[in-house]
């Protein structure tokens, strides 16, 4: 298979083009250069050790994951310094303990003083601390203690002064980066979420407590304002494949967008004036319902079909405008769709085919649960 053009794949496939996954790694790492921060890559779009050997620069070394499930694949091959951005689980204390007394750091996020209870009544071995990041809602509107609620001052207090705990970080999602249009709407959330973060960091100071700060979305993290210099840490994730959600917010351009679904034509349907595909919801997500001209995804080469609907396996494709041609479109023929969210999409493949300039190269298995 290797060697052979990806249009030798049965479809649905995911496709990965390596050359634009590297090349959007090595931006985003030359950009926490030129900030002075360190980067702390999100794992939580590919879920593979060949991407996270890309995305880390070889090191298996401060990557933050969103699934336990990721977090014991990567520590499993070698990673270590790894971060569970997920509001502590009280049903997975014990897993989250297992990886702390294994790997050299491993770190717990909580925003709520019940889930510090849980974690002070569940002392680590071998005299080990517990690290620990709080995280800050910092106009996200997710999960978080408000920046600006006298608790958040309240929670960071009793975590650095919890027996078996350290205070490791503050940690903010500016996921509110995707309601932005351009580059200068992206860089004043950016600014409003560093300033935030600064701001509370400066609170813990006057209380006697230093840890790091970390903020995160590739948005924020495509075009940092300067201010960012000030963080310890950034944490985006979504920029090693972006995806046309991304290029409609500003982050990048459709050239920059490293992953593709093929599809192929399996029925004509002229007394709808549709195409029938074999790609359904299990090839590439929902995600993107009406958000598109082009429906849940972009037809690549084909700015006149939209993939107006999906079932499963199947998707219905029809002309915005007109009466379709078929004869452009035979049985079999094969379209290529760009995802509206890359990690939607990659979430519905249990293998991706991976490309440099349309010829395959291998597959990347991510881990799932």
């Amino acid at each position: 298979m290797e060697g052979d053009p990806i249009s030798a794949l049965c479809s649905p496939a995911l496709v990965v083009d390596v050359d634009k996954v590297k090349r959007n790694a090595q931006r985003m790492m030359e950009r926490c250069r030129q900030l002075g921060v360190q980067l702390r890559p999100h794992m939580k779009t590919h879920k593979t050790l060949e991407c996270a050997d890309i995305m880390t620069g070889g090191s298996r070394r401060c990557i933050v994951v969103s699934t336990l499930a990721e977090a014991t694949f990567y520590a499993d091959h070698g990673f270590d310094d790894i971060l569970y951005a997920y509001s502590l689980p009280f049903d997975k204390v014990e897993r989250c303990a297992a990886l702390s007394e294994r790997l050299d750091l491993f770190q717990v996020l909580l925003d709520h003083p019940d889930a510090l209870e849980r974690l002070r009544k569940r002392p680590l071995k071998g005299g080990r601390r517990w690290h620990v990041w709080l995280k800050l809602d910092c106009g996200n509107g997710r999960a978080g203690v408000l920046h600006s609620e006298p608790e958040a001052l309240q929670l960071a207090q009793a975590i650095a002064k919890a027996d078996g705990v350290e205070l490791t970080g503050v940690y903010a999602h500016c996921g509110n980066t995707y309601n932005c249009k351009g580059v200068e709407q992206i860089q004043a959330v950016a600014l409003e979420t560093t300033d935030f973060t600064l701001q509370f960091m400066e609170k813990l100071k006057a209380a006697g407590i230093s840890c790091r700060s970390s903020i995160g979305s590739t948005p924020s993290c495509s075009h940092p304002v300067p201010d960012m210099g000030k963080l310890s840490e950034v944490h985006p994730g979504n920029y090693v494949f972006y995806d046309v959600q991304q290029s409609l917010i500003g982050s990048c351009g459709l050239e920059d967008v490293a992953v593709r679904v093929l599809t192929r034509v399996v029925g004509h349907c002229p007394h709808r004036n549709q195409l029938l595909i074999d790609c359904g919801w299990t090839g590439i997500s929902l995600d993107g319902a009406g958000k598109l001209p082009s429906g849940y995804a972009m037809i690549e080469g084909h700015p006149d079909l939209k993939l107006l609907s999906m079932t499963q396996e199947h998707g219905r494709v029809e002309p915005i405008s007109g009466p379709l041609d078929y004869s452009k479109y035979p049985i079999g023929s094969l379209l290529t769709l760009i995802p509206y969210h890359s990690c939607a999409a990659a979430a519905m493949h249990p293998v991706y085919h991976v490309h440099s300039k349309g010829r395959l190269m291998g597959k990347w298995t991510p881990t799932r649960g």
